[in-house]
């Protein structure tokens, strides 16, 4: 075991909310640093960093995780403050036109999206109540509340099988797959949190279930936007909140796309195991996305905190030749996506599953229209 990385460099996130400051104020090519940032500087900065595939201990103890566990617990207040600020400012800004503020909205989303969601599904994983409320805070701030739900009740369970709508199929373009979870996902979690109420005894409208929390929460979010911005800023804040989901749902696809687990008959399935999730030991942008990127890990001991996922090796989970922020550009253009991940995932059912010969009924379960 190696010792715990360096906490200073997942700190890196909070370098981007003045980038959104200097769009503000000066408008012009400032308008994309944000996006620019996030997708080609990481991008750039995975190919001069290259790999970290040293494992921390993943016994360390809390107190030693304290420097990291803060990244987490101060990011939500200052995004906050940022989108209140652009909320009250952008539009009243004369010197911005219409396309620098939905420019600036977009690149607001692209941070609500890739930081604000991943840290709260990073805090939603805690027992601490103050982590789970930030995390459903961050939610919906994006109006995508039911994400915990879905997440923890749907897609920790049933990954890698028919049951969970954010296991991309294979030879599912992303433009097919992100309306069918916007409409999915929301359903999935409400028979979720619904079946666990009966489960108790208790009907679906009995005030323990978070759907009413969601509720009141983004309504907040609504009336605070058009309380700061007037109608133009509830409208920028809307391009905001889908932004966000367009970026989390980009990333959903990519981490289990075409990965499916052995069934067992009688809807039973193996246990999920580091090899049904993709994995990635990209430095940099492992830095930005607090080692989301070890998926793999994630998925097999979802109670590890950020700073002790473990990375595998090709013999035991599938790599993403490149980080998340490259990967989500390929998976916007289809034909791309394809030519790049799907020998990968026939690589993967040879070397894992080599007495699965006929692979249709799989890619039928979980893809009616798949070949």
């Amino acid at each position: 075991m190696s010792p715990l990385p360096p906490a200073l460099p997942f700190w890196l996130s909070f370098c981007l909310p003045p980038l959104a400051v200097i769009g503000m104020v000066h408008g012009g090519w400032t308008v994309a640093l944000l996006p620019l940032s996030t997708w080609w500087l990481f991008t750039l900065l995975d190919a001069l960093t290259g790999h970290e595939t040293s494992n921390p201990d993943p016994r360390t103890p809390e107190t030693q995780l304290t420097a990291y566990r803060l990244v987490t617990l101060v990011w939500p207040p200052i995004q906050f403050a940022l989108l209140a600020a652009m909320l009250w400012y952008v539009p009243r800004a004369t010197h911005l036109g219409t396309g620098e503020r939905i420019a600036l909205f977009f690149g607001m989303g692209v941070v609500s999206g890739t930081i604000g969601i991943n840290y709260s599904h990073e805090l939603m994983h805690q027992k601490s109540r103050l982590e789970r409320w930030l995390a459903d805070l961050l939610l919906a701030s994006v109006l995508y509340s039911h994400f915990r739900s879905e997440h923890l009740r749907v897609h920790h369970i049933h990954v890698g099988t028919p049951r969970d709508p954010v296991t991309a199929r294979y030879n599912e373009g992303f433009h097919r797959f992100f309306p069918r979870v916007l409409v999915q996902c929301p359903r999935s979690a409400w028979r979720a949190e619904a079946a666990m109420l009966a489960r108790r005894g208790l009907p679906w409208w009995h005030r323990s279930n978070p759907f009413w929390r969601y509720a009141v929460l983004q309504a907040a979010f609504l009336a605070l936007a058009l309380a700061l911005g007037g109608w133009s800023g509830l409208g920028l804040f809307l391009v905001q909140a889908f932004t966000a989901v367009w970026q989390l749902e980009l990333v959903n696809y990519i981490e289990h796309y075409g990965l499916t687990r052995r069934h067992l008959g009688e809807g039973r399935y193996e246990h999920v195991l580091p090899r049904h999730s993709w994995n990635a030991d990209h430095r940099a942008s492992n830095w930005l996305l607090i080692n989301l990127q070890r998926h793999s890990d994630h998925h097999y001991k979802p109670d590890r905190r950020f700073p002790v996922l473990q990375t595998y090796t090709q013999d035991e989970a599938p790599q993403l030749p490149y980080g998340y922020p490259l990967m989500t550009m390929i998976a916007m253009v289809p034909p791309l996506w394809k030519r790049v991940m799907n020998r990968r995932v026939k690589d993967w059912r040879r070397q894992h599953y080599p007495d699965i010969t006929d692979w249709h009924p799989y890619n039928k379960a979980l893809n009616p229209v798949a070949g």
